[in-house]
């Protein structure tokens, strides 16, 4: 299901960056990743309940729950991390932007983009502090559970979560570029 972009009069810039499709079609993406991480919490939620009526009703619980459930929170949110800050939901205190927004819009993109560049920024250095222990992982192959009983190899979820920052990442830098073309829109309508 794809969101109508925000309508705006023509020649017009659009009132914020979030919700209009990214360049290159890279929303079809983060949706796509979102996707994913949505159908894995609906398999979470069967394995949940599979162990659930396994103890209640054949005495027998399904073995790793706890260490797949664990694992896959962390693979969730950063497959999910993209798509919700494109659409405008990621957790921010938006009190001064909307404030400029009514008052000098420019200087609101402006700042926006600023945001959106720190937050790459940002992104970039959290992505460089966690290839180390993906090759790590994979090296030493790092598993949970216990032996004998049940083991999960952890790398995938690691290479799942540089897949979603380097997709945070991009979405943030796009942003920033969106930003800033509003924010010249904005100044060239004022002139």
């Amino acid at each position: 299901m794809t969101t109508p972009a925000p309508s705006v009069a023509p020649g017009a810039a659009p009132p914020d960056s979030y919700g209009l499709p990214l360049p290159g079609g890279f929303q079809r993406l983060t949706r796509l990743l979102n996707a994913i991480g949505t159908l894995w919490i609906v398999a979470l939620m069967l394995l949940i309940n599979s162990d659930v009526l396994g103890r209640e009703l054949l005495d027998t619980p399904v073995r790793g729950v706890t260490e797949l459930v664990s694992l896959s929170i962390v693979g969730i949110v950063f497959l999910q991390l993209a798509d919700t800050l494109a659409s405008g939901r990621m957790t921010r205190a938006d009190v001064l932007l909307d404030r400029l927004k009514r008052t000098t819009p420019a200087l609101a993109a402006l700042l926006q983009a600023l945001f959106h560049l720190v937050g790459a920024l940002l992104m970039g250095v959290i992505l460089w502090a966690a290839w180390a222990p993906l090759v790590e992982s994979i090296r030493i192959q790092e598993y949970v559970g216990a032996l004998g009983a049940f083991t999960a190899p952890v790398w995938p979820v690691r290479l799942i979560m540089l897949i979603g920052m380097v997709t945070t990442l991009v979405t943030f830098a796009l942003l920033a570029w969106l930003d800033l073309r509003r924010a010249r829109a904005l100044r060239g309508a004022r002139t």
